[in-house]
């Protein structure tokens, strides 16, 4: 065990107050994520653990504490404790692209996220396949919210099956698309998180942007359009192939889903683990496997993600 101790002089008490936060909870933020117990008297910091771990949550409260001339909300510092256990990431091979969006801090934080997000740059359709929290769904969105800022494509069209956790939709009041509206909501939230509502609002009106369910795909021709099909794991190997075909000139698609999430019937294949075989050495397609190391969410995600694939293993299946 480590016993490390920091300092933050000359003291700035409304500085130490952002870094600690209300009743000290970025601090207990730190220990439960990164595995440490954090003590502190005034601007005196003790922090006992693991000596790599240590170490890592020294470094984090420096950085933090660079940061501390305004609030530091807990979202802020739980993405700094998931970037403090990455690989390093700040080389020059490990650049993140730059994206056009109202988010400034927007980048790839893990390695993978950063190859994911040149990829969708480099290739005509890609593939981000891993489990829930890894960003490859957001990234995508990001990606393409870009694309139509830079005037790279005319639309954006994000397509969900509607197929859903053992929901009957059947039983769900509306049209179809009133149907899948609810399971389209990530999709909206991320879009508004990138671009703002009105801005949103205003490229649904210009039919800019189109959110619609894969049956609704059927018979399309999608020219300068950047795709996007999420939760494709629900798809059958017929419907991937006959959204993958819509794919027109100048138009781009990410497909993503999580394979240990399927809802389809046991009887049926999924189009998501069957493309991999059927498509892998085609150039211009790039697959990308995700893991729980590049969740990006609470630290507690990792860790249950973890839980269930340790379980799976240890009973075999």
């Amino acid at each position: 065990m480590a016993n490390l101790d920091i300092a933050f002089t000359p003291v700035d008490n409304l500085k130490l107050a952002h870094l600690c936060g209300a009743m000290d909870e970025n601090l207990r933020q730190m220990e439960n994520g990164i595995g440490v117990q954090i003590n502190r008297r005034n601007e005196k910091f003790n922090v006992e653990g693991a000596p790599d771990k240590a170490a890592q949550a020294i470094d984090l409260l420096k950085v933090l504490y660079s940061r501390a001339g305004r609030p530091i909300e807990v979202e802020e510092v739980q993405l700094g404790i998931i970037e403090t256990l990455r690989p390093d990431l700040s080389g020059p091979d490990a650049a993140s692209p730059v994206l056009l969006t109202r988010r400034p801090d927007l980048r790839g934080r893990t390695a993978r996220q950063v190859d994911y997000l040149r990829a969708i740059q480099q290739n005509d359709i890609t593939f981000g396949i891993g489990p829930a929290g890894t960003g490859k769904t957001y990234l995508a969105v990001a990606s393409a919210v870009d694309a139509l800022e830079r005037d790279l494509v005319k639309r954006l069209v994000l397509v969900r099956p509607a197929v859903e956790a053992g929901e009957k939709l059947g039983f769900l009041p509306g049209d179809l698309v009133q149907k899948v509206d609810p399971y389209l909501r990530p999709l909206y939230d991320a879009l508004y998180d990138l671009m703002g509502f009105d801005k949103v609002q205003k490229c649904f009106e210009r039919q800019q942007i189109e959110i619609a369910p894969l049956a609704f795909m059927r018979g399309r021709t999608l020219n300068h359009s950047f795709i996007i099909l999420d939760e494709a794991q629900n798809t059958t190997p017929e419907q991937m192939k006959m959204f993958l075909t819509r794919i027109g000139f100048g138009s781009k698609a990410v497909v993503t889903g999580d394979v240990t999430q399927i809802d389809l019937d046991r009887r049926q294949k999924s189009g998501l683990i069957e493309v991999k075989y059927i498509l892998n050495d085609i150039k211009g397609l790039s697959f990308h496997q995700f893991m729980a190391d590049d969740v990006v969410r609470h630290p507690l995600v990792q860790r249950i993600i973890q839980a269930y694939e340790a379980h799976k293993q240890m009973m075999g299946n």
